[in-house]
C-alpha cells in the first residue's frame, strides 16, 4: 500500500491521521487510535468524480479529511460522499461537505440520524465533549434501502446492505469490484472491542460470513488498521469469538438473574480485556439481554451501567 499521500495532521496526543492509497485511486483515511469518536473515512476516485466514505465527529477532524481529499483527487470533483451507518463520528462533519456533494445513505440510517440528539444536546457519558461548535446535522439527500451503485465514470462503488441489523439498522458498505477494495463501516473493528448497543449480536455475527463473501483483497473498517487479504480470516475470527463470549456471558446473567453490572462484575474479559475500549463488554451485555427479549438496548440505561461498572465517564480524545 502506497503512504505517498499522506495528511501530516496531530491533536490531542494521537498519532498523525493517516490518508494512503490501498489500491489505485482508492484510499483510507485512518485516524490513529481509532478509540471513541476518532473513526477512519474514505475516497474512491473514477476518471470523472470521487465519492468520499464517512465525515468525522468533529470540524477540526472534517476539515482535515477534506484537505487531504483534495490533495489526491487531482482536481476531480466530489461528486458524492456516503454515511455507512448513522453514528456521530461517521457523520457530525456531513454540514462542511461542499453543497453540490450528493450526500447517500441507507433508508434507516437516515432515519437513525434524524431520531440522533447527540449533536444537539451531546449526553453526559463522555468526557471532554468533543468540540462540536460549527456543526448542524446534515441528512442524505439520496437513499438505498438494499443495494445501489454510484458511477464515477468508468468506476463503479457498490453499495450493500447485509439485509438486517448488524452495526446498526441502517449499515451500508462500498465495494469497489474492479480493485476488490471494501469499505465496511462499523461492522469490523480490528483491535479494538466491538459496539453492538444499537445493534444485533446475531445481526453482527451473520454480517461476519456476509463480509467474507465478498472475497476482499482489502477491508477499511471503520475503527482500526486496514485489513489485507492475508489477514481477513484471523480478523474476522476474532471478532465471532469476541461475539461468543459476549453471548454466553449474556446467557448466564440470563439464566441467574442478574443484571447487566452483575454480570460484568463477575466477568474475566481475559483477551478481550486488552482491546481498546472494552469497557464496550456491558454495552454489549446490554444488546444480548434486549435481542433475547426481542427489544433494543436503550441507550442511557446502558451507559448509566457502564459508568457505575467503571466508576467513570468514558474518556475522550477529540
Amino acid at each position: 500500500m502506497s503512504t505517498a499521500n499522506t495528511a501530516e495532521t496531530q491533536r490531542d496526543g494521537l498519532a498523525p491521521s493517516r490518508f494512503f492509497e490501498v489500491a489505485e485511486g482508492v484510499y483510507a483515511f485512518i485516524q490513529d487510535d481509532g478509540t471513541w469518536w476518532i473513526n477512519n473515512a474514505g475516497l474512491v476516485l473514477g476518471d470523472a468524480a470521487g465519492i468520499l466514505i464517512d465525515t468525522c465527529t468533529t470540524a477540526q477532524r472534517t476539515k482535515d479529511l477534506l484537505s487531504s481529499a483534495v490533495g489526491v483527487s487531482a482536481g476531480l470533483p466530489l461528486r458524492y460522499a456516503l454515511n455507512t451507518h448513522h453514528h456521530g463520528d461517521h457523520t457530525f462533519g456531513n454540514s462542511l461537505l461542499p453543497t453540490d456533494t450528493s450526500l447517500i445513505g441507507h433508508t434507516l440510517m437516515r432515519e437513525g440520524l434524524v431520531a440522533e440528539r447527540s449533536l444537539e444536546d451531546f449526553p453526559p457519558f463522555w468526557t471532554p465533549k468533543p468540540e462540536l461548535s460549527d456543526l448542524s446535522k446534515r441528512l442524505p439527500d439520496v437513499t438505498i434501502h438494499s443495494q445501489g451503485a454510484v458511477h464515477l465514470g468508468s468506476r463503479a462503488v457498490e453499495l450493500h446492505h447485509p439485509g438486517y441489523v448488524a452495526h446498526t439498522a441502517g449499515d451500508l458498505a462500498a465495494w469497489v469490484p474492479d480493485v476488490r477494495v471494501l469499505f465496511v463501516g462499523d461492522l469490523l473493528f480490528p483491535g479494538h472491542t466491538p459496539m453492538l448497543l444499537a445493534g444485533s449480536p446475531a445481526g453482527a455475527i451473520r454480517a461476519l460470513d456476509w463480509i467474507a463473501g465478498f472475497d476482499a483483497e482489502v477491508i477499511v473498517p471503520g475503527h482500526g488498521e486496514v485489513v489485507e487479504r492475508s489477514a481477513i480470516d484471523g480478523v474476522l475470527a476474532d471478532h465471532r469469538r469476541y461475539y461468543d463470549f459476549v453471548l454466553t456471558a449474556a446467557h448466564r446473567g440470563l439464566r441467574n438473574d442478574l443484571t447487566p453490572v452483575e454480570v460484568a462484575r463477575s466477568t474475566d474479559l481475559g483477551e478481550f480485556g486488552s482491546l481498546l475500549d472494552s469497557e464496550r463488554f456491558i454495552l454489549n451485555v446490554h444488546s444480548a439481554y434486549a435481542e433475547a427479549d426481542g427489544q433494543r438496548a436503550d441507550r442511557a440505561t446502558a451507559f448509566t451501567d457502564l459508568i457505575t461498572w467503571t466508576g467513570s465517564p468514558v474518556h475522550t480524545r477529540v
